[in-house]
């Protein structure tokens, strides 16, 4: 637990970040495969680098997709249609090197009515979920005004609000708390592609004065505050040219900021019978309902899971010492007004459909997109009356 005085640092990438890419590419990948068939399995995973894009992983589906078309189209929507950039979406090369779902783990995955088996989890694994009051959205502090920091400049570059912003970008912001109070900013970190005809002095002043400072809560913009605008003096070569970019490096960009623990299972790519992915949003539907609720300030839950076995093994609510109930009645209370199975899962969050490519940039979390119904906190009343003793009404 948190006492006293102390800085948290979390960052946020943009959709031009390598990494960032990748997932998207992912991403597009699933959502091309759904949106034909809802029960296509995809772990789909992409490496990016100058002037190539490729992507490797199992899928079996009954969809028939071009694959170089969605992957040059997701790098196109994301800006990259210069070759100078070191990738453009309309020239570069894409291979493909994809192969069907092992049948060791689709005998776990596929349910049997004959034999009375449920879908199974995709694979064994832990993940978490997190809420807090920091923010509206119910996301720690550090990581809510990073990726509004980074969704700003996004909207900025397609809006042409100036010329020189590329893809490629990213910010951190240093939040300090007074045990678990947001009551300051340390300093704001913030790194831009752009192009060689701006100067820093330039990008500087725009940076903080048009993207920055409209994202922070007006009462902590203090004359203390670091900016470190674009640090290393010079950003023009970004994007898969500067760094190659993978799908599932950026865990922590996606989630909590690191705020939150983080079991290690990558989202991008995945259908919702990889409980890497659906779990970790029920986690957060979960957590998120219980603070919405007033049964806590904050709450983290795990989830844990055996592939092929369809109930988790484990259940588990932590409200830190938040909490207006014992954590065990709530965590008893959560497992029979949930449905924490995969099926369960997939069917209370409609997790079957072709949203998941505008959740690789800006977070899984904290969205109020209707498409992200893990966000929902419509059950937090009907949960509250259920801890405090009502009756319990299934999911």
């Amino acid at each position: 637990m948190a006492s006293g005085k102390y800085v948290f640092t979390s960052e946020s990438v943009s959709m031009g970040h390598p990494d960032k890419l990748a997932d998207r590419i992912s991403d597009s990948v699933l959502d091309a495969l759904l949106a034909q068939d809802p029960t296509s399995r995809v772990a789909c995973e992409t490496v990016v680098t100058t002037g190539l894009a490729l992507i490797v992983g199992e899928i079996t589906t009954k969809a028939i997709v071009n694959y170089a078309d969605v992957v040059r189209k997701a790098i196109v929507d994301v800006g990259y249609t210069d070759d100078e950039w070191g990738i453009n979406g309309n020239s570069c090369n894409v291979m493909v090197a994809l192969d069907r779902q092992s049948p060791d783990i689709a005998m776990g995955v596929n349910d049997d009515s004959n034999k009375g088996k449920d879908i199974g989890a995709g694979d064994q694994g832990l993940m978490f979920g997190y809420a807090c009051n920091d923010t509206p959205e119910l996301m720690p502090l550090p990581i809510a005004l990073a990726h509004r920091i980074t969704n700003r400049l996004t909207e900025a570059r397609f809006n042409k609000d100036v010329d020189w912003l590329r893809p490629d970008s990213k910010s951190q912001v240093s939040v300090v708390y007074d045990d678990f109070t947001p009551i300051g900013i340390n300093n704001v970190v913030v790194s831009t592609q752009h192009a060689p005809t701006v100067t820093q002095q330039e990008i500087r002043d725009y940076v903080i004065e048009k993207i920055v400072k409209p994202c922070l809560p007006p009462k902590m913009i203090t004359p203390e505050i670091v900016y470190h605008i674009n640090p290393t003096g010079n950003f023009v070569v970004g994007g898969p040219h500067g760094d190659s970019g993978l799908t599932g490096r950026k865990i922590i960009v996606d989630t909590y900021g690191g705020w939150g623990r983080h079991g290690g299972g990558a989202f991008s790519g995945k259908d919702p019978t990889k409980v890497d992915r659906s779990a970790a949003y029920m986690a957060r539907h979960v957590a998120k309902n219980i603070v919405a609720s007033g049964l806590a300030d904050r709450c983290e839950v795990q989830l844990a899971y055996a592939i092929g076995v369809s109930k988790p093994v484990s259940v588990r609510v932590d409200t830190q010492g938040s909490g207006k109930v014992d954590d065990a009645k709530i965590c008893e209370v959560v497992q029979e007004f949930f449905d924490l199975t995969p099926r369960g899962i997939i069917e209370y969050l409609n997790l079957r459909r072709p949203i998941y490519t505008k959740t690789s940039a800006g977070g899984h979390f904290g969205r109020d997109e209707a498409d992200f119904t893990w966000e929902s906190t419509a059950r937090a009343r009907e949960l509250a009356q259920a801890v405090k003793g009502g009756a319990l009404a299934g999911a």
